[in-house]
């Protein structure tokens, strides 16, 4: 039934197979929990050696946006990116680093060296290729390029932080 170790329930829907679930469930919870403690841990730790600011994607709502199959449905829901944010946040007050959320709007499909906007410039899920300049780049590290500039423009036109630093 599953590749987790320990027991087996030995028949669905009796009381020890739902007490054996809720146990399993309890420790996946920890586990994302921990690494999600750990994650935003090196984020901030980068982020205060180089005195630098964290720009993340406001993702609300994202869950309704995307159209996926199955299996890639399945990774969002299970993916505790709110609860990352949290962390993230709430670390980077501590340690007076500034965080800045921003849109996500054509982060993906925005060439990072020349701003060409294009939904054909993301030709796969793992490929960026501008149509205008021929930039080729991963997408993801393409993203974030614009995720932080979004980030930086912010900081520059003198908005304050949603998290502000504490003296």
């Amino acid at each position: 039934m599953s590749t987790l170790k320990g027991k087996r329930p030995q028949a669905k829907g009796t009381k020890s197979a739902k007490r054996l679930l809720k146990k399993r469930n309890r420790r996946e919870q920890r586990h994302v929990k921990n690494q999600n403690h750990i994650i935003a841990k090196t984020i901030v730790t980068e982020a205060e050696r180089t005195s630098a600011g964290i720009s993340l994607e406001e993702l609300k709502g994202i869950r309704q946006r995307v159209r996926l199959r199955k299996p890639q449905r399945v990774a969002l829901h299970s993916w505790a990116f709110a609860q990352l944010a949290d962390f993230i946040v709430y670390k980077a007050r501590r340690a007076g680093v500034p965080v800045v959320f921003v849109d996500p709007a054509h982060t993906s499909q925005r060439c990072c060296e020349c701003g060409h906007i294009d939904k054909k410039n993301r030709a796969s899920q793992a490929l960026f290729t501008c149509r205008k300049c021929g930039v080729v780049a991963h997408a993801d590290r393409n993203a974030s390029h614009n995720i932080a500039r979004k980030g930086e423009a912010v900081w520059t036109a003198g908005r304050e932080s949603r998290v502000p630093a504490t003296p």
